[in-house]
């Protein structure tokens, strides 16, 4: 079968069970980030590589200095959903011959510009030539502490499903410009239990069935509690993509103290209830959002 038949979901789950994982891994391929145990330490090291590629993630007229800060943000915004903070970066270039030197620069500008933001390292590389689009690959390495790290396998029956910020429109607005929800996260896990986290790359109809699917759980949302950007419709706020927010499952013991403290923090950040996670596998059925291999072209 060609892959466009398969899709990403099928494809990762025939790959992954058969990659080779030594007794340090916490948690391999298949999740946000991959998580190691460091000999005697009391952090996890986390490990997380993105690619973007031009007339996927990004139209060929773009600005350079975006691209780059959107190829350093998409793994950073992965390190948000495993509350983990990012510290040194890989940057691997694979261009045409014919692409104009001052475009790379301002690239690398883009990119230095997002891991200053986080305090982050760039400390390597590589470049190799294409016939094909341009393509950058960002691969991050940072710590978490063994009791802060947070998966998508950690949902309960029961559990509150919460998102920051407001979904839809990205790809009008702000896939170029998004800031990961790192600080967010960060005080989450210093203050509350949250039992399943990711962020919403593909879409909530993609990204929140992948989350009760490794929770071994199902789930209902309340589709008009859904906190959606100015003009957007329902549908496409669940199947655009691209928002890099954050979703997260809690315990509803906690969920008022949750807002009210979240409203103290994080004033203008919108925090929203949007269901909670069930028993039953059969859940709702969502508009899909992007899935590699299965899109037209």
């Amino acid at each position: 079968m060609k892959l466009r038949q398969v899709g990403e979901d099928r494809l990762l789950d025939q790959l992954l069970p058969h990659l080779p994982l030594g007794k340090t891994v916490v948690a391999g391929a298949g999740d946000d980030c991959a998580v190691v145990e460091m000999p005697a330490g009391r952090d996890f090291l986390v490990l997380k590589t993105d690619c973007i590629v031009e007339g996927v993630h990004f139209l060929p007229g773009a600005r350079p200095l975006n691209i780059g800060w959107k190829a350093m943000m998409r793994p950073l915004s992965d390190f948000a959903a495993a509350s983990a903070v990012p510290q040194f970066a890989l940057i691997t270039l694979i261009a045409s011959k014919q692409t104009e030197g001052e475009w790379v620069k301002r690239l690398y500008r883009g990119l230095s510009r997002a891991a200053k933001r986080f305090e982050v390292s760039i400390v390597g590389g590589e470049t190799s030539s294409t016939r094909g689009p341009i393509t950058i690959s960002v691969s991050v390495v940072g710590f978490v502490e063994r009791n802060r790290w947070v998966s998508r396998r950690g949902g309960r029956a029961g559990d509150d499903l919460f998102v920051t910020g407001r979904l839809g429109g990205a790809l009008k607005r702000k896939h170029l410009h998004f800031v990961p929800r790192i600080a967010e996260s960060r005080w989450l896990t210093k203050n509350f239990s949250i039992r399943a986290m990711m962020d919403l790359s593909d879409s909530l109809g993609v990204d929140l069935p992948r989350l009760a699917r490794a929770s071994q759980v199902g789930f209902a949302i309340e589709v008009k509690n859904l906190p959606l950007t100015s003009g957007v419709k329902i549908d496409n706020a669940i199947s655009e993509g691209e928002d890099y927010e954050l979703l997260f499952a809690i315990s509803p013991r906690q969920s008022k103290r949750l807002q009210r403290e979240w409203r103290k923090k994080f004033p203008k950040l919108p925090l929203t209830r949007i269901g909670q996670l069930d028993r039953k596998i059969e859940n709702q059925n969502l508009p899909r959002g992007y899935v590699h291999f299965q899109q037209p072209g």
